[in-house]
């Protein structure tokens, strides 16, 4: 059992998830593809629930993309639906759960906007795992955005432009009240980043993984982690320089 191995004293704050593969498992299964993600969503319940037992501070999954929007449409009614579906306050109220949404969500449907408005109030005052769904979101739109916020203070006279840094970046980015995540995963076999938390993810660890997103168990989620654990996180600095830093 991997979750036997975890090292509670080094677990990461902020685990950020590609949830890939629910159509390939569907297809495989001579179903269609909304079958995958209906499966692919009670997945979410399975991680997000380990997630809590660990102690884990933010959970981020990359549920709908702005690039999905280009799919057909009774696919991205059905996804919608799901999403609407699972974003059950019980479940957050139950694990005393945080919900938080990132991602263009004036292009959401009203009642989708609707509902994690509520959840986001509901949920705000709870003390355990943030989960943030990344919906209707791209990194590059994200970027764009805090660059234009920034350019308008510019503009204003609330910023000189010498004063621009890193951290101002963060502070105008959708993930300003969170940690860049320690450790990226991805499943469905594909090694790519696919637009999600370009700047968050500079010096995250990726994991990789063949196994479809609704195959993958709150084990596989623990495996993961351990896999985390045995690396030396130097960010930029020599294996020797980190180890006597201990």
């Amino acid at each position: 059992m991997f979750e036997e191995q975890i090292d509670m004293t080094r677990m990461p704050r902020h685990i950020a998830i590609i949830m890939d593969g629910n159509g390939r498992w569907a297809k495989a299964r001579g179903k269609e593809r909304t079958y995958g993600h209906a499966e692919g969503a009670e997945r979410v319940h399975d991680i997000m629930n380990k997630a809590v037992d660990l102690g884990l501070e933010y959970l981020t999954l990359y549920t709908f993309s702005t690039e999905n929007w280009s799919r057909p449409k009774p696919e991205v009614a059905a996804l919608m639906a799901l999403i609407l579906k699972h974003l059950e306050e019980e479940i957050f109220m139950k694990r005393n759960a945080r919900f938080r949404v990132i991602g263009d969500t004036a292009r959401l449907p009203q009642v989708v906007q609707d509902t994690c408005n509520y959840l986001t109030e509901r949920t705000r005052n709870n003390t355990s795992t943030c989960m943030v769904l990344a919906l209707s979101y791209s990194s590059k739109w994200e970027i764009t955005q805090a660059v234009q916020k920034i350019a308008q203070e510019v503009k204003e006279g609330e910023l000189k432009p010498e004063d621009i840094n890193e951290e101002t970046i963060d502070q105008h980015l959708a993930t300003n009240f969170m940690p860049d995540p320690e450790l990226m995963i991805r499943t469905g076999g594909e090694e790519r980043l696919s637009n999600y938390l370009l700047w968050q993810c500079a010096y995250s660890e990726f994991y990789f993984t063949d196994v479809y997103w609704p195959d993958f168990t709150q084990e596989e989620f623990c495996k993961a982690i351990v896999d985390y654990q045995h690396r030396q996180r130097r960010f930029g600095k020599t294996g020797e320089q980190v180890t006597e830093g201990k």
